[in-house]
């Protein structure tokens, strides 16, 4: 049965919306409307990429329904996806927000940016976007406060890249350390032995992102 619930699915840096694919799908099939919003996430800074492509996104929700019959907006995330939401929910009120589910978010950033962040090709291909996501306190990230939504967290603690791997705090998906996801305010975290690029892929990931929209928590 259809519900009069939306979820607005944001993709990763450097990611399409072919990434989150199998969610969305998995999300229509437990009766939700779906808005799998693509936005150019090496183009522009992370507070450009919110005001402009949360706010679209919630109009193509309205579109789907009556806009009197829509009851909730959610949000599931991966990485930078999660931080865009941040950005956005901590300047603006979302009167029928529902519950946001992140993936592998790099919420006090991550020490790749740190560490590679002065070169010209990691500059290149990242954009302002990824090169703001540092563990710095003035970093996007970091100068966002503690969550004012009810927010559950996945995030995977198994790493397939050597290489980025050893420049992260340990327990680390390859790009996030856990440390790095939890947010002060979260209703509830969960640690899988996965990595950072296919996390939104695995089936009880998303069985877990479906059960915290509807329960707001994870199941145990």
């Amino acid at each position: 049965m259809e519900k009069k619930e939306c979820v607005i699915l944001l993709h990763g840096l450097a990611r399409t919306t072919g990434s989150m694919r199998r969610m969305e799908k998995a999300l229509q099939k437990s009766g939700y409307l779906t808005c799998n919003m693509g936005y150019p996430s090496r183009k522009y800074p992370v507070g450009y990429l919110a005001e402009k492509y949360i706010p679209l996104a919630m109009e193509a929700c309205l579109r789907k329904t009556d806009e009197k019959k829509l009851q909730k907006i959610h949000f599931v995330t991966h990485s930078m996806g999660g931080i865009l939401v941040r950005y956005y929910l901590a300047r603006h009120v979302v009167a029928n927000l529902g519950r946001v589910v992140m993936l592998a978010p790099p919420n006090h950033g991550s020490e790749i940016v740190d560490k590679l962040g002065d070169k010209w090709w990691f500059r290149r291909f990242n954009g302002p976007g990824g090169c703001s996501l540092g563990t710095e306190s003035g970093s996007a990230p970091n100068s966002l406060g503690p969550a004012n939504f009810p927010v559950g967290i996945i995030t995977g603690n198994r790493s397939f890249d050597p290489l980025f791997s050893r420049m992260v705090a340990r327990p680390n998906d390859g790009k996030v350390s856990v440390a790095s996801a939890h947010l002060n305010g979260m209703r509830d975290f969960l640690v899988v032995p996965l990595g950072h690029t296919f996390i939104m892929t695995n089936k009880e990931v998303i069985r877990q992102a479906i059960f915290f929209l509807a329960q707001g928590k994870f199941e145990v």
